[in-house]
């Protein structure tokens, strides 16, 4: 029965990857939507969420029917309870790239942000592809340094956020109406793409090293 347990353990290891996997791969495309106003891949990304909804309710499951069965204590009992933390952190992940495709496709053919923007929107658009990329790596191997790497990444992206909301708010911006919703709209869900990656990091190192960090509130 312990040997089982473990397998179904490593199972859940496994499945958490995969869906972090599906998330690279959304944000990568959603990004290269929005900043190049590619319609028919913004459209696949918004088909293609489902995938990351599927992925997260069979872990979910399975989580749930091994703390029925198993009733696990101490680390391994972390470990699945985690994993349902993480699991939902995940899929909210893959709702922010989606909405990120949403308003590439809204706009299309003209670019969500106007000229003096882009460079900053694809800035956050790489560092969110770079923390996708290194969660992958956190979820496989629980190397810690990669936890910090990651939330130094995400204090790159707050300030790009701010940069955001001086730019719109400030006397030179010529935006429309229109243009001042979907910067602040698109930059609030790149920047709340890198907060979930950051909570994902924090209850990773916790399994780790048994080091909590005070947790980030999530929408």
């Amino acid at each position: 029965m312990r040997a089982v347990f473990q397998q179904e353990l490593a199972e859940v290891q496994d499945r958490l990857v995969e869906i972090a996997e599906l998330v690279v791969r959304s944000i990568r495309s959603a990004t290269q939507a929005f900043n190049e106003s590619d319609v028919s891949l913004a459209e696949e990304v918004i088909a293609n969420d489902h995938r990351i909804d599927e992925a997260t309710v069979i872990l979910d499951e399975l989580s749930i029917q091994i703390l029925a069965r198993q009733q696990p204590v101490a680390r391994d009992l972390r470990i699945v309870v985690t994993a349902l933390r993480v699991s939902a952190s995940l899929e909210r992940m893959g709702d922010m790239a989606e909405h990120i495709a949403q308003l590439a496709r809204y706009r299309f053919p003209d670019k969500v942000v106007p000229k003096s923007l882009r460079s900053t929107f694809a800035e956050m658009g790489r560092l969110d592809v770079a923390i996708a990329e290194k969660l992958v790596e956190l979820l496989r191997t629980q190397d810690i340094r990669l936890a910090d790497e990651i939330r130094n990444d995400d204090d790159d992206i707050d300030e790009l956020h701010i940069s955001v909301f001086d730019k719109v708010l400030g006397e030179t911006w010529k935006g429309e109406a229109v243009d001042t919703v979907d910067a602040t709209l698109a930059s609030r869900y790149h920047e709340r793409f890198a907060d979930h990656a950051v909570s994902i990091a924090k209850k990773v190192q916790y399994l780790a090293t048994g080091d909590w960090a005070p947790e980030l509130t999530t929408n």
